[in-house]
């Protein structure tokens, strides 16, 4: 047997069948996206290598669907066996039981090889071999942004597919380390894969402008791209941007977008509203919602830095969205902003508002402009991320075959 990074490469490097099931969606966009790219990357790079199909029941909206019905290598299958309203009852199963049958079966009848599990548990006795990827840990890390109810479903879910002996797959070494120190019954079973995201091939810089202005937004301005939940720290932004007013410096505008709920805290996007309001922030603090994803891109661009003041990520898609567009960032100290950047940001104390107000005043200077080179550089990231996710999946794959 040949090792190749870590990974066994004895076994069959025959085309796999995986099975997929939608992570996120409406409600949690980063979820969404996170599988969109990552079936983008297997379409480009690992075609000859996996065929992913991802299964939707019969009540899921078209526009969930179409996105990956235009990926050549992906197959998409609707049963009603995947509808949502079925979730619970097939939780119940997999830990009571060990396994649905009838998701099983559906597997059968389309020949999987292997599952990528992701906010999904099919069962300690799955007659599949299975992939988890578990975005993070923070409910470990962050107990008090969850209630009983939301911490308890996620410390089981991950129990279960720990102690399943599922391969766990993550996306940083950060989140690695949390894993072999609270589960250590995963130690040697842990796969770090960071991901990438594609540049859109319509990013231009006059459309880029022409899109800010679409907004109403200043030549220059920061783009703060994040769900506007507890734990992205939006408050601190808002606190820095008072501070500058205060101070007379009424010029640096940014423009927030993301979904305005967060489900676990309700009243948090009123807070945020109630404390613009009391500073006379609105000019300052320009809140986009959510907005289509190309246009959320092309703000991306043509902004002066991405700001992520987040207490919080397993691995940040906004950040790896800047990174691809070479545009300069203004990050949280967390120690995976660090690992995810590779130091070139900059960053400041999570909790700081006079550290945030020195960063916004002399934010950092954009390194590579030209989309060619910039892509260049990107593309070789996607195709790290896909070469990972394969090997992952033979490792699971092989790894079933000796237990």
């Amino acid at each position: 047997m040949i090792m190749f990074n870590g990974f066994a490469r004895g076994i069959s490097m025959a085309k796999l069948r995986v099975a997929f099931t939608l992570i996120g969606g409406k409600s949690w966009a980063g979820g969404y996206n996170y599988l969109l790219n990552l079936f983008r990357a297997l379409d480009d790079y690992m075609a000859q290598s996996i065929e992913p199909i991802i299964f939707f029941g019969d009540d899921f909206d078209v526009d969930e669907i179409s996105p990956f019905l235009d990926l050549s290598g992906a197959k998409v299958v609707k049963s009603s066996v995947f509808n949502r309203q079925y979730a619970s009852k097939r939780l119940i199963y997999a830990l009571v039981f060990g396994r649905d049958n009838a998701v099983q079966r559906v597997f059968r009848d389309n020949r999987i090889d292997c599952i990528f599990e992701a906010a999904q548990f099919h069962g300690w006795r799955s007659e599949f071999p299975s992939v988890a990827w578990i975005p993070d840990f923070q409910h470990k890390c962050l107990p008090g942004m969850f209630g009983p109810l939301a911490y308890w479903k996620r410390e089981i879910g991950f129990r279960a597919q720990i102690a399943s002996k599922r391969t766990i797959m993550l996306s940083s070494e950060d989140s690695k380390a949390v894993c072999e120190e609270l589960y250590r019954p995963a130690a040697g079973r842990i796969y770090t894969v960071p991901f990438a995201v594609p540049i859109p091939s319509n990013i231009d810089a006059a459309m880029a402008r022409s899109t800010a202005d679409k907004y109403g937004l200043p030549k220059r301005y920061y783009i703060l791209p994040n769900q506007f939940w507890l734990h992205k720290n939006h408050m601190l932004v808002i606190d820095a941007l008072a501070s500058l007013k205060q101070k007379g410096n009424m010029d640096i505008v940014v423009a927030a977008t993301g979904l305005t709920v967060d489900f676990r805290h309700p009243k948090y996007f009123s807070i945020l509203q109630a404390k613009i309001a009391e500073c006379s922030l609105e000019s300052q603090f320009r809140i986009l919602g959510k907005i289509p994803y190309a246009d959320l891109i092309q703000l991306v661009f043509a902004s002066e830095a991405l700001i992520n003041p987040s207490l919080f990520e397993g691995w940040s898609t906004t950040v790896e969205e800047a990174k691809a567009l070479g545009v300069p960032m203004i990050l949280s100290d967390i120690d995976v902003h660090f690992e995810q950047t590779c130091g070139d940001a900059r960053y400041f104390k999570r909790h700081s508002e006079s550290a945030l107000v020195a960063a916004l005043i002399d934010p950092p200077k954009r390194k590579i402009s030209g989309i060619e080179q910039l892509t260049s550089i990107n593309e070789q990231r996607r195709a790290i991320f896909a070469d990972k996710i394969v090997k992952t999946i033979r490792y699971a794959i092989q790894s079933k075959d000796h237990l």
